[in-house]
């Protein structure tokens, strides 16, 4: 008696039987009625349309939330720029205010004091 117990003829042939069953059960299996593939089909249309739709309404809210984060981003540039310009504003009215006239600017102003002194006569 051999170590394996069905030979390799005996395997070839369960599974050539094995095969023939397969096949004589396909064959005997009934059509599809032309009916049911067609609702099969549309059922199948539906959920494609639906799975677009749902597609499309998360494309399009991504597109929106990347528009809202880049306005955010445009409107804090914006925020920072103004507040960089009303700094460098203030600095320069403060360094206007702390620099001494000169002699012409003081002549303008002294000037300017006895024409409004004159004009009130």
């Amino acid at each position: 008696m051999s170590y394996k117990e069905p030979s390799f003829q005996d395997r070839t042939a369960a599974a050539a039987k094995a095969k023939q069953r397969a096949l004589e059960l396909l064959r005997a299996k009934p059509a599809v009625d032309p009916a049911e593939l067609e609702a099969r089909r549309k059922a199948q249309e539906a959920r494609d349309q639906a799975l677009a739709e749902q597609r499309a309404a998360k494309a399009e809210a991504l597109a929106a939330a990347k528009a809202e984060k880049l306005a955010k981003k445009q409107a804090e540039a914006q925020r920072k720029a103004e507040e960089q310009a009303a700094a460098e504003e203030a600095a320069a009215l403060k360094e206007a205010r702390l620099k001494p006239p000169s002699a012409a600017e003081m002549k303008a102003a002294r000037d300017a004091r006895y024409a409004a002194r004159k004009a009130r006569k």
